[in-house]
């Protein structure tokens, strides 16, 4: 029987409001030493904010970090996995869309991530 990314997600993901600045955002990550945070409006995922994104997206274009929102700079509506899908299923989406990390999305509410730490090698 295949393990379902609800075996293997993580839950309790960070999230920012889309309006939210990329200060605002960075200070989040820096304080649960996470490298990126969703952005998501009353439950529903619109876009994944990496460090990544802040650096090469905003800052190095000369953006002030404190009137940038998060959703300006985001990627916006990330590829998803569900729940119940197989752990194989979640692999194949990050190797056909090199990703390291999927949101998991069910009713199009978030409910957790799955990240290619989290998945068996031989999946």
């Amino acid at each position: 029987m295949s393990q379902l990314v609800r075996d293997v997600m993580t839950t309790g993901v960070t999230a920012v409001r889309p309006n939210a600045s990329l200060v605002e955002a960075a200070q989040l990550m820096r304080a649960q030493d996470i490298g990126d945070v969703f952005v998501a409006q009353d439950g529903h995922l619109l876009g994944v904010l990496t460090d990544r994104d802040i650096t090469v997206r905003a800052v190095a274009d000369g953006a002030d970090p404190l009137t940038v929102n998060a959703q300006s700079v985001c990627t916006p509506w990330p590829v998803c996995v569900g729940p119940d899908e197989s752990v194989a299923a979640a692999l194949s989406l990050m190797r056909r869309h090199e990703v390291r990390r999927l949101p998991v999305v069910e009713n199009g509410r978030t409910l957790g991530v799955v990240s290619l730490g989290d998945l068996p090698h031989e999946a």
